[in-house]
């Protein structure tokens, strides 16, 4: 009974449910009964999907090595990080700083983000129960259970009384989890060794979310140019920053689709047996892909975000202008974080060839360098560090279409420039550890806007990653004698300094903040950071990405 409750409750699993448990209970169920019940019970599904399936001999996914399915973390993460927003903005709509319609569309997200994991667990709990049964079969059993539950999750809905505005919830559910399965086949199939299903899950989970929100916007505003009243419900303000960071990333991760449809009209008319042939062939794809790529980025993005967001000039332009309204300030930002760069890489770089250190190691040195860029323009010019994510997020797209396509004549000089850094849990075919890292510091940052009342919240992803889990690294590697598991490498002092490290970390910032007006409870904060610690300890997932998260889903309570 001993031996089969340890493998029932791994060390993985029992932080979770202790997070989960933490965020559900930390306010009153009362304020949010349906929400609490939904996310307890996508925990609990996620659990029976995820032993199902690491107990199944049927279900043969092409996963990352030596990754555990991460089935219950990949579910929870994102609903909690909603859930714990929405807690975050019912202070602040107690005390009228909240607008009432941002508070009920972040409670249609969390109800948006929650389909989408269920749907995804549907498909798995489905495809490990019949595996050998027809197609046809499985999605009209898939659109049952979807529709069932939708019905069941949408009725609680506050202000969502009129029968077709309870259609059209229930449609716009829909499309979000068939997208989300749809998805999550594409990337596991499409990507095979890259991630594990959790990690598939999360980022599934992420971009249904993100395209919809976008999508969401271009209907309203399709919507209003023939209504001439639509339902504030459906209006969604965003900032001007926020609005071209979303259209471009959007843009670029539609890019290679269109880029692969022009590759394919064009092979058509191309013939390729010679040498020469093969050559012209390369250089072509190129002269394409930048046309393509220069096209898209300084016309239909732009065309799209005036659409959307009624920019007066072109939003290249506006970059342009807020850069140039601090010109002091934000160019001087940009100057130092070129210097830490160019320095910071060809150190690095030259250790990986030269040297024995090992490549856990070296990664964690970009840690502590994120830390020196990200820190002081947080806390000096948070706006433009915004967009500057954004910029860098978006550059990293476009390197990696290169790298992947080996786009001539840059393709192979990246794809040998990034092999330097990379470690187990990258492939050939996807390098995701310079996106998981960047993603976890701005995605705390890019959460918070708007109404925040945790000054420590937008620092989750900085201080778990540039301070804790590098800590945790060099001190466990050094010194590092008692480990959590048996078969895990993580040790007992690793994950005792990245602890300690970063309440050190909050100990110095809480007095730089002090002029936010709000404060951070110490004892929540202790349990915070101890949890999230706990939880890279004995996750096997990629911690860049779960870490930040979960850590600002505690910090927002």
């Amino acid at each position: 009974m001993a031996s089969m409750a340890s493998s029932l409750f791994t060390g993985e699993r029992v932080v979770v449910l202790f997070v989960l448990a933490r965020i559900v209970f930390s306010t009153s169920i009362s304020i949010f009964p349906f929400e609490s019940l939904s996310l307890s019970l996508l925990a609990c599904a996620a659990l029976f999907v995820e032993i199902s399936v690491e107990n199944s001999t049927t279900v043969n996914f092409n996963v990352r090595p030596g990754a555990s399915s991460g089935i219950l973390l990949g579910t929870v993460t994102l609903p909690t990080v909603v859930f714990s927003k929405l807690i975050q903005l019912s202070r602040g709509l107690r005390l009228a700083e909240v607008a009432i319609t941002e508070f009920q569309y972040q409670k249609l997200l969390f109800w948006t983000t929650s389909i989408s994991c269920f749907s995804i667990l549907l498909f798995l709990g489905l495809v490990t129960r019949y595996p050998s049964r027809n197609r046809l079969e499985l999605k009209c059993g898939f659109a049952c259970l979807m529709l069932s539950a939708q019905l069941y999750l949408i009725l609680p809905l506050d202000g969502f009384d009129h029968g077709m505005h309870l259609v059209l919830i229930l449609m716009w559910m829909l499309g979000h989890g068939v997208a989300a399965v749809k998805l999550i086949q594409h990337i596991l199939y499409t990507f095979p060794s890259c991630a594990s299903i959790g990690e598939a899950l999360l980022v599934t989970a992420g971009l249904t979310t993100y395209f919809g929100d976008m999508l969401r916007s271009t209907l309203f505003k399709a919507i209003q140019r023939f209504v001439s009243e639509v339902d504030e419900r459906y209006r969604i303000k965003r900032s001007e920053i926020s609005a071209i960071i979303q259209g471009y990333l959007l843009g670029l991760l539609l890019f290679p689709l269109f880029f692969k449809f022009c590759v394919r009209i064009t092979s058509l008319f191309s013939n390729s047996s010679s040498y020469n042939a093969r050559t012209w062939n390369e250089i072509g794809h190129s002269l394409l892909f930048f046309s393509l790529l220069t096209v898209i980025s300084a016309t239909i993005i732009p065309l799209w975000l005036q659409f959307v967001q009624d920019f007066n000039l072109h939003p290249l332009w506006w970059v342009l202008e807020f850069v140039f309204s601090e010109p002091l300030k934000r160019l001087s930002l940009c100057i130092y974080w070129v210097g830490v760069i160019c320095v910071s890489v060809h150190r690095f770089y030259n250790i990986s060839k030269s040297s024995k250190v090992e490549r856990i190691l070296l990664r964690k040195y970009y840690h502590l360098m994120a830390v020196c860029m990200f820190v002081p323009a947080l806390v000096l010019q948070p706006n433009f560090l915004n967009l500057s994510f954004g910029a860098a997020l978006a550059a990293f797209l476009v390197l990696e279409i290169i790298r992947v396509w080996r786009i001539w004549p840059m393709g192979k000089m990246i794809h040998l420039f990034m092999n330097a850094f990379t470690d187990h849990r990258d492939s050939d075919l996807l390098i995701v550890s310079h996106f998981s890292l960047l993603l976890g510091c701005a995605l705390p940052i890019w959460i918070s806007s708007g109404f925040n009342d945790r000054p420590l919240a937008p620092f989750a992803g900085i201080l778990s990653l540039g301070i804790g889990d590098t800590m945790a690294s060099m001190v466990g590697h050094k010194y590092g004698v008692l480990r959590w598991s048996k078969t895990g490498k993580k040790t007992i002092e690793g994950t005792a300094a990245g602890i300690t490290s970063v309440l050190a970390a909050c100990s110095f910032l809480l007095p730089l903040l002090a002029s936010t007006g709000y404060i951070q409870n110490w004892s929540s904060l202790l349990l915070a950071v101890v949890a999230s610690g706990m939880l890279e300890a004995y996750t096997a997932q990629l911690d860049n990405a779960f870490i930040p998260l979960v850590f600002y889903s505690l910090l927002c309570l």
